[in-house]
């Protein structure tokens, strides 16, 4: 067990303190120079414009293996414009089930009951460090979920529980999942995601993914509530078509995308998606053996089966921390996280806010598994620091 007392300052600091979970932080070897060739200045409307609208819709598709008869846009609104675009759009047609084990599918379920007021919705939950029975679901509903809770760090083992003869769509926030964990789209009808996570890329441009069930949803059923014009995929009962070729709704960021690009052609470099999961895999599980062999913490995520690989949720379950107030218990957590911070060694590591308390150490892509490895020493030092041991 991990000696509490008298534990030394750590002589070995990560290179990168950035653990945030978003954003996250950038790609290793990263610099403005990587976005030297952005079409800045010019309208995205214009050949060069689409054409990297369309070359960043292309290389996603190649890197994440998105299927050939998928669509795949550049939203606004990041993933949560994503996800509520698809919900404000596609629900309604039939009873929809709303999943939420944390707080942003907690914010879907709020989005189905009171915005769009589905009177026939079926809601289920479970706390935080655990999962919904997935299994139970019926599946002829719409159902809607995220596949890894970010702020929970407790993921989807895989999509075997989803049938393939359904007749509901699934609709699945993706966005710490993505190019971390391996996604079954033919499992899914909708998938979201943003860049600023497991790629590093920048906020505020999502990712809408839909298979041929959602587009002939989409091009056969009339949601009863008005939509927003940034939602709007559809124009006379057809796909606009050219939405999922890199005509935006509305006016992206050119820099961000050529950012994304930049990301993808990363991806590539390394040997693609398996060597995304690799490296998402290699970092998580140092911490989950820092864990087995430590005392004063555990992994909230209650199933090893669940437990993510990129948003890795720790509780502190000392004794003496875990019998206080939970106010009591915030302020050791961010004592701890204050001294680790002032050390230079991990930025932004506090769980969410509406999460138990505890600390939050992303292991996504674009995070050196060697980072992951010398933070564990000051995740002991500074427990020791904020107990007075």
């Amino acid at each position: 067990m991990t000696e509490r007392h008298d534990v030394a300052t750590p002589q070995v600091r990560p290179r990168n303190p950035q653990f945030s979970s978003g954003p996250c932080t950038k790609r290793p070897g990263w610099s403005l120079d990587a976005l030297g060739d952005a079409a800045l200045g010019r309208s995205h409307r214009a050949s060069v414009g689409k054409s990297k609208l369309k070359q960043a819709i292309e290389l996603t598709r190649e890197v994440l293996g998105v299927p050939d008869d998928y669509r795949i846009g550049i939203v606004p609104a990041s993933d949560t414009g994503a996800y509520e675009m698809a919900m404000w759009s596609l629900l309604g047609e039939r009873p929809a089930t709303m999943v939420a084990w944390e707080s942003f599918g907690a914010g879907w379920v709020t989005d189905a009951v009171k915005q769009l007021k589905l009177d026939d919705a079926t809601i289920v939950t479970a706390p935080y460090g655990e999962i919904a029975d997935m299994a139970a679901l019926d599946y002829d509903q719409d159902v809607g979920f995220t596949w890894n809770g970010t702020t929970s760090g407790v993921k989807m083992p895989n999509g075997d529980m989803i049938p393939a003869d359904r007749k509901g769509l699934t609709i699945c926030d993706a966005t710490s999942a993505a190019f971390a964990q391996p996604l079954p789209f033919d499992k899914l009808d909708v998938v979201t995601f943003s860049w600023q996570k497991v790629m590093g890329g920048e906020a505020a441009h999502g990712m809408l993914i839909l298979s041929p069930r959602a587009v002939e949803r989409l091009e056969n059923y009339t949601p009863p509530w008005p939509l927003p014009k940034i939602f709007r995929m559809t124009k006379g009962g057809k796909l606009i078509e050219g939405i999922f070729v890199g005509e935006t709704i509305n006016t992206p960021s050119m820099l961000c995308v050529e950012d994304y690009i930049d990301t993808l052609e990363w991806a590539q470099g390394l040997g693609g998606l398996p060597a995304l999961h690799a490296r998402c895999d290699a970092n998580a599980q140092v911490l989950h053996d820092w864990v087995a062999k430590t005392d004063w913490v555990e992994n909230l995520a209650v199933d090893p089966d669940t437990r993510s690989n990129t948003s890795v949720c720790l509780s502190i379950t000392d004794p003496d921390v875990a019998a206080m107030e939970e106010a009591d218990q915030r302020a050791f957590v961010k004592a701890m996280t204050t001294a680790l911070e002032k050390e230079g060694v991990a930025l932004d590591i506090g769980g969410y806010r509406d999460a138990p308390p505890g600390l939050r150490v992303w292991c996504g892509a674009t995070v050196e598994t060697a980072d992951v490895e010398a933070l564990t020493p000051w995740l002991d030092w500074a427990f020791a620091q904020a107990k007075g041991d």
